[in-house]
């Protein structure tokens, strides 16, 4: 099976269910800013240091897939059936956010990312993250997205700046 099919070519993308959108619609920046957040999140499970974060980065690379995948569906496509995130992902996310937040000392000024690679990442991956909020929250204005997938990318930002608070802290110990 080739890769590419030249269907693209044409400056246009499917979505499921056959109905094609010009690439520069906010449905496709959406669910492409979603994969461009899954991408970063892998680069983020691949450092040693986020070893006892993997599985939960794993997870979330899942939730974010069903996600841009929501997306993508053609609401127009009576045939098809719409796949959200799991119900309690935000609930979970919100559980490692208290779990790591214990784990640190209360913030008092405001936080210049940097001081390492892996930290500058995450940070990074948060910018992304917020991005991604950002156009499918401008996609929902006309194009109604499932409420779960705008709060899962809430909240998935601020749990990605605790991630690198404690890894900046961990890595400092």
């Amino acid at each position: 099976m080739k890769i590419y099919t030249r269907t693209g070519d044409d400056g246009f993308a499917s979505l499921r269910g056959g109905r094609r959108l010009p690439k520069h619609h906010p449905r496709i920046e959406a669910y492409g800013s979603i994969d461009e957040l899954i991408c970063w999140i892998g680069l983020l499970r691949s450092y040693r240091e986020t070893g006892k974060h993997a599985e939960f980065l794993l997870y979330i690379q899942n939730q974010l897939m069903i996600s841009a995948s929501a997306l993508a569906y053609d609401s127009q496509n009576p045939s098809g059936k719409m796949i959200i995130p799991e119900e309690g992902c935000v609930e979970k996310i919100e559980k490692e956010i208290d779990k790591l937040s214990e784990l640190l000392p209360p913030l008092k000024n405001f936080v210049i990312p940097g001081g390492n690679v892996i930290v500058s990442n995450c940070h990074i991956t948060r910018c992304v993250c917020r991005r991604a909020e950002r156009n499918v929250v401008k996609l929902n204005e006309n194009d109604k997205v499932p409420d779960i997938i705008i709060k899962l990318l809430n909240r998935l930002s601020d749990y990605l700046f605790v991630l690198a608070q404690f890894l900046n802290k961990e890595l400092e110990d």
